[in-house]
């Protein structure tokens, strides 16, 4: 039985608005006609991405890092982002607007929505899938390359998490979290989750960080 269900994605970004609409046109989103380009609307809530704005720019690469199908990695470039990356792997690894890696994968066909799947990197790569893959109840296959991944995620418009072994630790906040909905919070911590800060009067969440410390917020209800 799943402990949450994937709800969404956050990104921090000092210029929200800017990076905003990179992501809209990048993942093939649309504004919310309220919010404007700092919510990111699609077919069903988890499509839905949330731009935040925070004070501090990017000062270390993204351990969590978004995967996308593309029709050429010039279009991406004219949306604003820089190749960092083009010749060491089978996909071209980008910088969107504020910095933020992402890796492009070209294709002859290409969805409507583009996120391929979440990358994550972990110290312990198999143990931190195996983590998620029981918190969403979904399925875990440890690639004989190394990484492993989260496969099946109930309600998830992507393919996978895909979790990548690297030698360092953890050592600032998350640009890049997904938040989850989950009937029991304390199942979560329970389960290994720590608690990062509380609900209370300004937020209605509880953010949480898994066994490796990577941040996601925890809606109940």
């Amino acid at each position: 039985m799943a402990l949450a269900r994937f709800k969404d994605l956050c990104i921090d970004a000092v210029d929200a608005d800017h990076l905003g609409g990179f992501w809209a046109a990048g993942l093939g989103l649309r504004p919310d006609e309220r919010l404007g380009p700092t919510h990111l609307i699609g077919p069903t809530e988890q499509h839905g991405l949330w731009v935040n704005t925070v004070p501090e720019p990017k000062s270390v690469k993204h351990r969590v890092h978004l995967d996308v199908h593309a029709r050429s990695v010039e279009e991406y470039q004219r949306l604003g982002a820089t190749v960092l990356d083009a010749d060491s792997f089978r996909w071209t690894v980008m910088a969107d607007p504020e910095g933020g890696e992402f890796c492009a994968f070209v294709r002859d066909e290409v969805p409507d929505y583009r996120l391929y799947e979440i990358g994550v990197d972990a110290v312990d790569s198999s143990a931190t899938a195996q983590w998620w893959g029981k918190v969403l109840d979904a399925p875990v296959v440890h690639d004989e390359r190394g990484f492993s991944s989260v496969h099946a995620i109930e309600g998830a418009p992507f393919e996978s998490l895909d979790f990548v072994p690297v030698p360092e630790p953890k050592t600032a906040k998350n640009r890049i979290h997904w938040d989850v909905d989950t009937f029991d919070l304390g199942a979560l911590v329970a389960a290994g989750a720590s608690v990062v800060r509380p609900a209370g009067d300004d937020i209605a969440w509880t953010v949480l960080a898994d066994p490796e410390g990577n941040e996601f917020c925890a809606f109940t209800g």
